[in-house]
């Protein structure tokens, strides 16, 4: 096996809907402009409030690519 090197970024996805869309929509828009995404891990989730109200869920994902 060849060795490699990865860089991992913290990213915060966000949806009116779910922590799963949350976290989809972060990794999504990393891929747009990072190449060779490897493996993405959920490592927080809360909500936003608004009048005690869920109002918006927030998903912190740290993600990898290869570096090269």
């Amino acid at each position: 096996m060849a060795e490699s090197v990865y860089k991992v970024v913290e990213l915060v996805g966000t949806s009116s809907e779910s922590w799963e869309k949350a976290a989809a929509h972060a990794v999504e828009q990393a891929g747009k402009s990072l190449r060779n995404l490897r493996v993405a891990e959920v490592s927080e989730l809360d909500m936003k409030l608004e009048d005690g109200k869920v109002v918006g869920y927030r998903a912190k994902v740290k993600v990898s690519f290869k570096y090269e």
